[in-house]
């Protein structure tokens, strides 16, 4: 089916659902099972296959048992951009009634040719995703519109009540969805305004009387490119992660920017072209740019950004599609295809974004926890990646460019898109306020970059600084405490920092787990157990002042891991014994290599 039959059953003047388009016939294999309670009450199945989301209603829900039948009636195709659609659609309109993203992920046809397979009409695939996991197959029933979902493999165990309740994007129930505003992408949804008006406004604000015309990013006009060498790439490393570009029309992001046709034919002659020096290719990978901890806001001039606590990562945008790359080149696209959708959908040939993958909390915050929940399947967050420098813009490499003309870039490239990819404003460059106002609003620091800095791959060179508001860095596990009273799997973890002979211990971390979590590090730890304690600085003779210390009495009903899983920890502040005060872990870094991990210290 084409999308003629969506289109013409809808009137999108009154429903929120999304008029997309078709995808590229490779784009992906996801799937998505939606909870509608329309007329009456049934299950959307939809995989997404030849650029459109093939689509089955299934009245009595997803079978579970091997051998399980369910009736799946075949309906008109939907555009791929539906994946994400989660709200209430008005009563009179077609399919009127709340609808719930009740399991989404991928799935992998066990066939060479699934279109070939489906028309012919049968389909055997497997389902990864938040709740169903396993083997199905699509049969169809004597030619017609009627199919059989039936379960093959093993048997899974059934969905409890709870979760068939509880949608796998925003964690809300049906109830909760119902009683909504109308809808709305759930995917694209605004971060609260409690961020948006209290952070861009209020601590814009503080600083206006400040502010010159040199400041002000949305009046600046590129500049003709400076002579000098570009920062060296780093080595260029295998090609991971790579997700099929879409066209703009992929997602309402594309449909809402700036009135933009999906083509966007004309309006790629009206974008500013890019300075800087021209690249023949995106790279494989560039190393970010490093920011230094200090404690006061230096002399000089600067400009400041929200410091996001999150995941660094860098986007490439090209002719082959996107790769969304940790800081130390891990593919992020498995855990976040919707960020890698949301750059698909950028109207833009090739582009490398540098920016912070971050969980929000209902009051707009970034929060570190939360994206550990969400990656541990415990919490559907809303999503954002904050853009905040612009590396390569259509062939033309801006690294050697100014930041203030980078960033004026990257703001024209994400004008009128307030979907996933979000542009990470200058707050302005008097710090005290601006220190004072994020010290009120919960926010983990500020970042200060100069305005004139070139982009330094890889390097940590004082051009841009980081002012915390708490202390919060890496450490590195190094052993466990046996579980005390009712607590299972384990007490404590071990930490410490590299510092010369080797791995300091520098201290025990306690809270900041549930049992889940406490389930799912354990189960990792017993893969790396080792009988040799990794801390070079234990046993001690005695316990230290603030009670951290480890001597060898004790050291003996610990268990050792090898020094390989990196944890965030928070805490109150380093002890004159080198330890740590109140620490409470926030989650498992797996975007940064355990060697790397130091003590960060203020210059």
């Amino acid at each position: 089916m084409s999308l003629k039959a969506y289109v013409k059953k809808r009137d999108f003047r009154k429903t929120a659902e999304p008029k997309g388009g078709r995808a590229p016939g490779g784009a992906g294999h996801r799937f998505v099972v939606q909870k509608h309670a329309a007329s009456r009450l049934h299950y959307d199945f939809r995989l997404e296959l030849g650029g459109t989301l093939k689509s089955w209603a299934v009245p009595k829900g997803m079978p579970y048992a091997k051998g399980d039948k369910r009736l799946a009636v075949h309906v008109e195709d939907h555009p791929v951009s539906y994946i994400d659609f989660e709200g209430t659609i008005p009563q009179g309109q077609y399919g009127g009634g709340t609808v719930m993203v009740w399991d989404r992920g991928t799935f992998e046809p066990l066939s060479e040719a699934p279109l070939k397979e489906l028309d012919g009409g049968k389909l055997h695939f497997v389902l990864r995703g938040k709740k169903l996991k396993g083997e199905w197959y699509l049969v169809r029933l004597r030619g017609g519109d009627e199919w059989l979902l039936i379960k093959g493999g093993e048997d899974m165990k059934p969905v409890s009540a709870k979760a068939d309740d509880t949608s796998v994007l925003s964690g809300k129930s049906m109830k909760q969805l119902s009683e909504g505003k109308g809808r709305v992408w759930q995917s694209n949804r605004s971060e609260p305004k409690s961020f948006r008006a209290s952070v861009a406004e209020a601590m814009h604000a503080a600083e206006t009387k400040r502010r010159t015309k040199k400041e002000t990013f949305a009046n600046l006009e590129p500049r003709r490119p400076r002579r000098g060498r570009q920062a060296s790439d780093a080595k260029a490393s295998r090609d991971e992660g790579v997700a099929a570009p879409a066209k703009a029309a992929h997602g309402r992001a594309a449909d809402k920017s700036a009135g933009v046709k999906a083509e966007h034919g004309s309006e790629r002659a009206r974008r500013p072209r890019a300075q800087g020096r021209a690249s023949k290719l995106t790279p494989s990978f560039i190393e970010p740019m490093k920011a230094l901890l200090v404690d006061a806001p230096p002399p000089g001039e600067w400009i400041y950004e929200i410091k996001f606590d999150g995941f660094r990562a860098m986007a490439f945008r090209d002719r082959k599609g996107v790769r969304l790359l940790s800081r130390n080149n891990k593919p992020f696209a498995a855990k976040f295809p919707e960020i890698v959708d949301a750059v698909a959908a950028l109207d833009v040939k090739d582009a490398v974004i540098d920016g912070e993958i971050v969980a929000l909390d209902d009051k707009g915050r970034s929060s570190f926890q939360l994206l550990q929940a969400y990656d541990l399947g415990q919490e559907h967050p809303p999503l954002f990646f904050y853009a905040f420098d612009l590396l390569q813009w259509n062939g033309r490499d801006l690294r050697a460019e100014p930041l203030t003309e980078r960033k004026a870039q990257l703001e024209r490239l994400l004008a009128g898109h307030d979907g996933l990819v979000r542009y990470s404003k200058s707050l302005g460059a008097d710090a005290e306020p601006l220190l004072a106002q994020a010290r009120k609003l919960g926010l983990e620091g500020l970042i200060g970059k100069r305005p004139d800095a070139r982009y330094e791959t890889g390097q940590r060179s004082g051009a841009w600084i980081k002012l915390k508001l708490h202390q919060e860095q890496e450490f590195v596990i190094g052993g466990y405490s046996p579980p005390g009273g009712s607590r299972p799997y384990f007490g404590a973890l071990l930490v410490g920092v590299h510092e010369g002979a080797g791995l300091t211990f520098a201290g025990k971390v306690g809270t900041g787990f549930n049992v889940k979590l406490l389930r799912e590090l354990h189960g990792r730890f017993q893969k790396i157990r080792t009988e040799a304690c990794p801390f070079v600085n234990l046993p001690e003779k005695r316990r230290g002042r603030y009670g951290a210390g480890v001597t060898a009495a004790e050291m003996k009903r610990c268990t050792w891991v090898k020094p390989e899983l990196v944890a965030q920890i928070k805490f109150a502040e380093w002890t004159r014994d080198d330890r740590l005060r109140q620490p409470v872990f926030l989650g498992l870094r797996e975007d940064k290599p355990a060697r790397e991990v130091v003590r960060e210290r203020s210059d």
